[in-house]
């Protein structure tokens, strides 16, 4: 069984370090995007989107055509509850789920208990197990207006010690936060940045963004990108024009 060490160290190849968002909402769109590009990415993530309209079936046609899953579904709910979701997503045979951190230190810890647990017992693959901090959608100001005082990196480097503490593998969290959360929890740590547009890409709705070279610069272990390669003329020299930055940025 491959050891926790060899999961969360970051992939030597750069195209392994990208996730596709699989933001859509037909599982016909889903084969022709796996189909062009799983062997120019890492990972294909699984939103709530497309897992609403079509459930496990979307994972499993992804595995059925050669790409690896992380299941972007935000766990937040009681231990419980969040634990017995996370052993499904584990028997899925994902290689990567998250929970929000903010479900509190004892939700995590039970989802990393209950999950080594079923890897020892039934011989899984152990996921990478990862917690939400800050959307990278939400701003200072958001932030204040549900009651979080104080700065978006404060915010972001709590929850994300709070997910060490938990045993967990690492965070999602805006690029601009890395240096901080590195600072705080160590390189071993794994952060997955959202929000990374490539410089000529429109934002969106993401408040804090960053370029595919930018992210690599700031020490991201995987970035994930949806719109500038799913909406491309050419999705596959999107990706190879992304993977291509990295790389330059990485020498």
């Amino acid at each position: 069984m491959t050891s926790r060490l060899e999961l969360v160290r970051p992939p030597r190849a750069m195209r392994e370090r990208v996730i596709v968002a699989l933001d859509v909402d037909n599982l016909g769109k889903v084969r022709e995007v796996v189909r062009m590009l799983a062997h120019e990415v890492g990972m294909f993530k699984i939103g709530k989107q497309l897992f609403t309209h079509a459930g496990p079936q979307a994972v499993k046609l992804v595995h059925e055509l050669g790409g690896e899953v992380f299941l972007d579904l935000k766990f937040h709910d009681i231990p419980n509850t969040v634990a017995k979701a996370a052993i499904e997503a584990t028997r899925l045979g994902v290689k990567m789920f998250n929970v929000h951190a903010s479900g509190s230190l004892e939700m995590m810890v039970a989802t990393v208990k209950e999950v080594s647990r079923v890897c020892r017992v039934e011989k899984r693959r152990r996921p990478i197990m990862l917690a939400v901090t800050v959307l990278t959608s939400l701003n200072q100001d958001d932030l204040k207006r549900v009651g979080v005082d104080g700065r978006v990196a404060a915010q972001v480097v709590r929850l994300a010690l709070l997910t060490k503490e938990a045993g967990m593998d690492g965070v999602v969290a805006s690029p601009q936060e890395v240096a901080d959360i590195r600072a705080a929890c160590g390189r071993r740590f794994v952060i997955v940045t959202p929000g990374i547009r490539p410089s000529e890409a429109a934002r969106n709705d993401q408040q804090r963004v960053m370029t595919p070279a930018d992210a690599v610069r700031a020490g991201v272990d995987y970035i994930v990108v949806g719109r500038p390669i799913l909406e491309a003329k050419d999705p596959v020299s999107a990706t190879r024009a992304i993977v291509a930055e990295m790389e330059f940025a990485g020498k």
